[in-house]
C-alpha cells in the first residue's frame, strides 16, 4: 500500500509536480490531507515510553519548498503560517532520505498505522482536455476538403465520357485508319526534334567516344586478376581427373616397385613415365655435399675429438690412436628385426623444487596445479599424504578436453629425451637448485629455454635472485582463497603460450 512518506520522496527524486488543493495535497490519482500523518517518527518521541509522535505531510513539504531557507528563518516562516517545523536534529537525515541520497532512515517507523489515501476524479478534467485538443478547421480548409471529394467523386464519370468518345471514333473510323493517323503524329514528333546549331558537334562528340575506347583498351590490357582462396582453386587449364588419375598410378607403381624388390624372385617392373623430382634441399643434410674440397684429398677425420686422451696416444700417431667414446645424450636403441620401434612421448614435464619451505612440493602440487587451490605442504600431511617422486595430473582446457602433465622434483632421473619435454620449472631463489642440471646449471640458460615460475604471498618480499632473472611471478592470499583460481589460470595461459611458440610437438 502506498504511504504518503515514499509518495512524497519519489516525487520529489523525480521533479513530479504536487499540487495542493484546499485542504488536501495531491499526486497524481492519490490525494490525502494536508494534516495526515506520516511514519517519520519526530526526534525524541517515542523514547522512555513517550508517546510517538509523526511530522505531518504538510510539515515535510512546507520543508521542501522551502529547503533553501536557514533553519531559523524556516521556523519563523512556519511559525507565522501555523504549520509545525522538523526539528533541527532531524533535518539532515529527513532531507537525505526526500532527495533519494539514502534508501531509509532510522526515523522510519514501518509498524506505524497508515490512511488509506482517496481517488482523485479528473473525468472532467479529461473531457475539457480531450475537447481542447481536437483540431480547429477554417473555411478555406473546410472549402478545400469538398473541392478535394467533388473531384474524387466525378472522376468516374470524367473516364465514362472517354470511353464513349474512344467508342463513337472506333464506330466512324476504321482501324487501319486509325492506325495511320498515329504513325503520321509520330514521325510528325520525330521532325519536331531541334537540332544543334554548331555542326561539328557530332564529329567532335564521335571522337571523344573513339579516345575513351582507346583509353578503356589501354586500361583492360594491364588488369591483374584478382587472386584470392577461392579463385586460384578454380583452374581452368587443367582438369582435376586427369592430373589425379596420373598422381594416382605413379603412386601405385611405386608401391609395386617396393614390393617385388622385397620378393625373393624379382621381376622387372615396367619403367614409370612419371618424372622422378629431385630431393629437395635440406639444412640439416649438408653432409653428402662435402666432398674431397675440405682436406684436399688427405685422409683427414674432421670429425675427430682427443677429447679423454692421454698425452702419449696422442703423439704415437694415428695407428695406437682409438678415438674415444662419445656419450650419447639421446640414445637410440635400434629395434630388433621385426621389432617396432618405440614412439617418444609427448606428456609436458614441470619441476617442482625438493624443498620443504617451498610454497609448492610433491605433497600439494596436484591440488595447485589441477584443482587450481592452495592447499600448504603441512596441512597435506596431516591429511596423511604420501610424497611421491614423480605424479600425474590432469588439466582439464575449456571444452572439456584434458591435457595430461607429468610432474617430478627429482630431474636427476630425467635423460637427454626426457629434458626436452621440461615445460616448466618452479624457482624457489637460491641458485644451488639447479645444480646438476643442463648448460652447467647456470639460471639464466635454463630459464631461456624453460618457462619459469616463482610462487609468493603477497606481502613477503620478492627474492633478489628472482627479480633478475627471467621468472613469472605468482602472488597468493594467505586468506583470500578465491583468488587461487584466477592466479593458477594466469599460470596456465603463459605455459599455453610457451609450448606453442618453443615447443609445438607436445600436447597443450
Amino acid at each position: 500500500m502506498a504511504d504518503p512518506l515514499s509518495i512524497l520522496r519519489q516525487y520529489n527524486v523525480n521533479k513530479k509536480e504536487i499540487i495542493t488543493k484546499g485542504d488536501n495535497i495531491i499526486f497524481g490519482e492519490f490525494s490525502w490531507p494536508k494534516t495526515v500523518k506520516t511514519n517519520y517518527l519526530e526526534y525524541g518521541s517515542g523514547k522512555d515510553g513517550a508517546p510517538k509522535d509523526y511530522y505531518t505531510l504538510e510539515c515535510l513539504l512546507f520543508l521542501l519548498k522551502h529547503v533553501s531557507l536557514t533553519h531559523p528563518t524556516y521556523v519563523r516562516k512556519a511559525a507565522a503560517e501555523n504549520i509545525p517545523v522538523v526539528r533541527r536534529p532531524d533535518r539532515k537525515e529527513l532531507l537525505a532520505y526526500l532527495n533519494g541520497e539514502t534508501s531509509t532512515a532510522t526515523a522510519i517507523d514501518k509498524s506505524a498505522p497508515l490512511e488509506i489515501p482517496t481517488q482523485v476524479k479528473r473525468a472532467v478534467e479529461d473531457a475539457s482536455d480531450s475537447t481542447a485538443k481536437k483540431p480547429r478547421y477554417d473555411d478555406s480548409d473546410v472549402q478545400k476538403i469538398k473541392e478535394q471529394l467533388a473531384l474524387r467523386f466525378d472522376a468516374p464519370k470524367k473516364s465514362s465520357i472517354v470511353s464513349n468518345i474512344d467508342r463513337s471514333l472506333s464506330e466512324a473510323m476504321s482501324i487501319e485508319k486509325i492506325a495511320a493517323i498515329k504513325a503520321k503524329r509520330l514521325a510528325l514528333k520525330r521532325t519536331m526534334i531541334k537540332e544543334d546549331d554548331d555542326p561539328g558537334l557530332g564529329t567532335d562528340l564521335r571522337g571523344m567516344l573513339e579516345f575513351d575506347i582507346d583509353m578503356t583498351k589501354d586500361i583492360t590490357t594491364k588488369e591483374r586478376q584478382w587472386r584470392t582462396r577461392t579463385t586460384i582453386l578454380q583452374s581452368s587449364g587443367k582438369q582435376f581427373a586427369a592430373s589425379i588419375m596420373g598422381l594416382l598410378k605413379s603412386i601405385r607403381a611405386r608401391e609395386d616397385g617396393r614390393v617385388r624388390t622385397s620378393a625373393p624372385n624379382p621381376v622387372p617392373t615396367p619403367v614409370s613415365r612419371v618424372p622422378q623430382q629431385p630431393a629437395g634441399y635440406s639444412r640439416y643434410d649438408q653432409e653428402r655435399f662435402k666432398g674431397k674440397e675440405e682436406t684436399e684429398g688427405f685422409k683427414i677425420d674432421t670429425m675427430r675429438t682427443y677429447h679423454g686422451l692421454s698425452l702419449k696416444s696422442v703423439t704415437e700417431g694415428s695407428q695406437s690412436h682409438k678415438m674415444a667414446p662419445q656419450p650419447d645424450l639421446a640414445p637410440q636403441n635400434k629395434p630388433a628385426p621385426g621389432q617396432q620401434m618405440k614412439k617418444p612421448s609427448r606428456t609436458p614435464i614441470i619441476i617442482v623444487p625438493n624443498s620443504p619451505t617451498s610454497l609448492i612440493t610433491m605433497l600439494n602440487a596436484k591440488d595447485l596445479l589441477q584443482d587450481m587451490k592452495y592447499v600448504t605442504s603441512e596441512e597435506k600431511r596431516k591429511q596423511g599424504t604420501k610424497r611421491e617422486t614423480e605424479i600425474l595430473i590432469q588439466r582439464v582446457k575449456p571444452g572439456g578436453l584434458t591435457v595430461p602433465y607429468r610432474v617430478t622434483d627429482n630431474p636427476s632421473k630425467l635423460s637427454y629425451a626426457d629434458w626436452d619435454r621440461v615445460v616448466a620449472v618452479f624457482a624457489m631463489g637460491p641458485a644451488w637448485q639447479f645444480k646438476g642440471w643442463p648448460h652447467e646449471g647456470n639460471p639464466v640458460e635454463i630459464f631461456n629455454r624453460i618457462c619459469a615460475f616463482h610462487i609468493k604471498y603477497e606481502e613477503i618480499t620478492l627474492d633478489a635472485n628472482i627479480g633478475k632473472w627471467a621468472v613469472h611471478v605468482i602472488n597468493l592470499s594467505r586468506i583470500r582463497r578465491h583468488l587461487d583460481r584466477a592466479r593458477f589460470l594466469e599460470f596456465w595461459e603463459k605455459l599455453d603460450r610457451y609450448i606453442v611458440l618453443k615447443k609445438p610437438h607436445l600436447r597443450s
